[in-house]
Formats: C-alpha cells, sequence, structure tokens
C-alpha cells in the first residue's frame, strides 16, 4: 500500500479538525458519549476525504509521469487549422 501524500494528510487532517468543530457548536453537546461519537464521525470523515484525494500517476519505475500541457495537446490541432485558414487567405485572391 503507498504512504499517503502531503496532499492526503493535509486535507484529511483539516476536514478533522474543523467537521469536529463544526458539529460540536452546531449540536451544543455535553455529554460524553455525543462528544466521543461527534469525533469517531470527523475521523470517518477525515479518512474518506484523505482517500479520495488523486494519487500523482506513476510510470514502470514509481516515477511520476508528467501530465502534457493542454498547450501541447492542442498545437497539432492549431498548426492545422492556420495551415488550412492561412491557404483560404491565398485562394480568395
Amino acid at each position: 500500500m503507498p504512504r499517503p501524500t502531503t496532499a492526503q494528510l493535509a486535507y484529511g487532517s483539516c476536514t478533522v479538525i474543523l467537521s469536529t468543530l463544526a458539529m460540536l457548536l452546531l449540536s451544543q453537546t455535553s455529554s460524553g458519549a455525543a462528544i466521543v461519537l461527534i469525533a469517531v464521525a470527523a475521523l470517518a470523515l477525515g479518512l474518506l476525504v484523505a482517500m479520495t484525494v488523486p494519487q500523482p500517476r506513476t510510470a514502470g519505475r514509481g516515477r511520476p509521469v508528467p501530465a502534457a500541457s493542454s498547450a501541447e495537446q492542442d498545437a497539432p490541432a492549431r498548426r492545422e487549422e492556420a495551415s488550412l485558414s492561412a491557404s483560404r487567405a491565398v485562394n480568395r485572391y
């Protein structure tokens, strides 16, 4: 099982802290059992959030694969479109 990334740890921790605080303030409870239940629910929610953060893709040897930018992916189509519009402009005259 891969180790959690920094983003996963940060998102999960923030979720636990903020959801616990929000649930305690909204419920206005003072009983120990309700506080434990809220803490367990917040931990489960934090785990869910941490596990849904996407992990970086890895290639054969475990190195991350850089994603091509949209400009690099659209470059051939833009070149073809520019050459077509240039040829149309030449054909008009």
